[in-house]
């Protein structure tokens, strides 16, 4: 049975073990009455103030990074190079900026409209697999930063979709490399589609 995840959900203190319990949760939107809903097979954690890939290393506190303080269960949003719009969820207490990036889904609901917003004629694997396509599948801009995680918008369901550990592959951050030792954590998460639906 589908249910939308409770608000409490985003305020476990563990940033990395909600990173890998969100594979195979469902991200939903309802962007100019169309709905669009993939299951999230790629994630990664960034664990706030002490961890220096975090857009909240050492306590930073700027307009953009505002949002990662706020209480958990809200989107954050940013434009990375320029080009690509990037959905994180907010997790923790407030004050605490932790936050996971969604790196991939698997499209489940509205696919015609996610092939059109991808300009693609069918699915296929790497469709919606890099955190660019996630949001423009999904029809996410930055107008949708710091959006409640349970609202008309943009919403997560549990779906019952069971993923086994086996199933779920752990490795260092993407595109991190000026973190140091830190871009070696390993805070990345991913499945496959094969893996999601194979049970």
């Amino acid at each position: 049975m589908s249910r939308i995840l409770h608000s409490s959900y985003y305020l476990h203190h563990d940033v990395v073990f909600l990173a890998k319990d969100l594979i195979g949760k469902t991200l939903c939107t309802r962007i100019n009455s169309k709905l669009t809903c993939g299951v999230i097979t790629e994630t990664e954690a960034y664990a706030g103030e002490g961890d220096k890939a975090s857009h909240a290393y050492g306590g930073r506190r700027t307009n953009r990074t505002e949002v990662m303080y706020s209480q958990g269960g809200v989107s954050y949003v940013y434009l990375c190079y320029g080009i690509h719009r990037l959905f994180n969820i907010v997790t923790n207490q407030q004050d605490v900026p932790h936050a996971i990036l969604i790196r991939a889904i698997w499209p489940i609901e509205g696919v015609d409209e996610v092939l059109k917003r991808r300009g693609a004629a069918k699915l296929t694997n790497n469709l919606c697999v890099g955190p660019g396509k996630v949001t423009q599948a999904l029809g996410i801009d930055l107008q949708h930063n710091n959006l409640p995680l349970n609202g008309k918008q943009i919403w997560l369901r549990d779906d019952g979709f069971k993923v086994k550990k086996a199933d779920i592959h752990t490795g260092p951050r993407i595109g991190v490399d000026y973190a140091g030792l830190d871009a070696k954590l390993p805070y990345r998460f991913w499945t496959t589609e094969y893996e999601l639906f194979k049970h």
